[in-house]
């Protein structure tokens, strides 16, 4: 049942966005006066997917890594003990994994989107976002409405990853799949089943397409 619960939120939240209003103006083409258009600048509540979780376990891991190849008998005993520490279940283990998914979604989230570029494109064609004038003002609005659904992005990852984590140190209730595993195979999922509707949805595009030309030649006959 806690598996489930947790899926549940993991397609919730990865599907989540926060959709800004873009306006375009009217224009004029020839003696003909088009009305202004609008659209939305969607912004995914989890922008950095699954990296943060991957790059925070694999650095967790880099330690553990390097003192299996050396010797465990000669290592010195804060060594030994700062490698028990962070350990799967620890505290300073939780702890560190938490603050490294946080750095590494605004991070992420920081190279994969930025918010000057997407305010230079809208202004190069004549959109804007009502109350706030195209350019750098427009920018640091994006960035301020960014910067807010990172930080309950980032709220997400760490507890979906770190409650597989708590539920089996403190209850030790066995969770087969790992939070990291279980967002990156409902992830996969999600992206799979995406790609899918939109490959039905151009070939059922294409067969519209061709039913109107068969339909145009036989008329032209």
């Amino acid at each position: 049942v806690l598996a489930i619960i947790v899926i549940a939120l993991i397609v919730f939240f990865e599907r989540a966005q926060r959709r800004l209003l873009i306006q375009y103006p009217k224009r004029q083409v020839g003696n003909r006066m088009f009305q202004g258009d609008t659209s939305h600048l969607p912004l995914k509540l989890n922008t950095s997917g699954v990296i943060p979780p991957i790059f925070a376990s694999s650095l967790l891991l880099l330690p553990a890594t390097i003192a299996g190849f050396s010797q465990t008998a000669n290592m010195p005993a804060w060594a030994s003990t700062i490698l028990a520490s962070l350990g799967h279940g620890q505290p300073l283990y939780m702890a560190f994994y938490a603050a490294m998914i946080v750095f590494f979604a605004f991070f992420y989230t920081a190279i994969v989107f930025n918010p000057k570029d997407t305010a230079d494109q809208l202004k190069k064609h004549s959109g804007f976002i009502p109350g706030y004038r195209p350019g750098e003002r427009t920018a640091d609005y994006i960035d301020y409405v960014l910067t807010r659904i990172t930080v309950i992005g980032a709220i997400y990852l760490v507890l979906v990853c770190l409650l597989p984590e708590f539920l089996i140190s403190a209850t030790g209730v066995p969770f087969y799949l790992g939070g990291t595993s279980l967002l990156i195979v409902v992830s996969v999922t999600l992206d799979t089943v995406a790609q899918i509707q939109g490959h039905l949805i151009a070939h059922q595009y294409e067969g519209l397409i061709k039913k109107s030309k068969l339909r145009g030649g036989k008329r032209t006959r």
